[in-house]
């Protein structure tokens, strides 16, 4: 949307919670952990929050996009299992009808769109349900061990490998230490690459290899102390503006 050294909009979906701030409790609130939002400013990008709609559908969606250079399909609470035709599995929380409803119409779309997007956590997880994959509903079934989510509110931390030759061992390197926190996995994911895998197994991160930059992690970039993922989603934006 901007010219070349203009800082580009990126929207980042967010919930809707209930929230207290001085005189007023529990009001609903659209909200999203500021760390989010730090590492899209900190790389040069203007951060805009985009907040879940229970009515949204792809023509909402290119409604919405049409004003960003960039998205951010944010983690938080667990796709719901009829999005992927399955049965709930009893770990499984609550749904969030409103945010399954935009963020698969916004995957959906960006993805005919090829507009930049980085997806985190539950947003892989989206892009993976969007394109027809499926989910892996409770991790520890499969791997053993609680690692990828150690105990509530607190995030674990371990190594991923990337795959040599994608985007995001280009950014990256051949592997990294990330901040994860986690129940689920992508299992399935049509017209996605694997990008990076734990030792365990876990794909934990995926890309398009027709998109000049459609990439999703499974970990939590915003957490940590690493913003080569958003460096590198508000500079294809720039790149994108300037007709790159």
């Amino acid at each position: 949307m901007g010219g070349e050294g203009s800082r580009p909009v990126i929207g980042i979906t967010c919930y809707v919670e209930p929230a207290s701030r001085g005189d007023w409790t529990d009001v609903p609130s659209a909200l999203l952990p500021q760390d989010y939002v730090t590492k899209v400013e900190a790389a040069g990008g203007i951060a805009l929050l985009v907040p879940p709609r229970l009515d949204a559908d792809d023509t909402l969606a290119r409604d919405v996009l049409a004003r960003l250079d960039g998205l951010v399909l944010a983690g938080g609470a667990d796709v719901e299992p009829s999005r992927y035709a399955a049965q709930p599995h009893p770990s499984v929380q609550p749904g969030r009808p409103d945010r399954d409803a935009l963020e698969l119409a916004l995957a959906r779309v960006s993805a005919e769109q090829d507009l930049a997007v980085l997806g985190i956590c539950r947003g892989m997880q989206v892009m993976a349900v969007a394109a027809g994959g499926h989910l892996e509903q409770h991790l520890p079934d499969r791997v053993g061990h609680h690692e990828h989510s150690p105990a509530p509110g607190v995030y674990g931390v371990h190594p991923v490998a990337t795959v040599a030759g994608t985007r995001v061992a280009q950014i990256l390197g051949a592997a990294v230490d990330v901040p994860t926190y986690h129940h689920q996995s992508v299992l399935d994911h049509p017209g996605y690459v694997p990008a990076a895998w734990s030792d365990d197994g876990t794909l934990e991160a995926m890309e398009d290899p027709g998109s000049r930059f459609r990439l999703a992690v499974q970990w939590h970039p915003e957490a940590g102390t690493d913003p080569r993922l958003f460096e590198a989603l508000v500079q294809e934006c720039r790149e994108r503006a300037a007709g790159g």
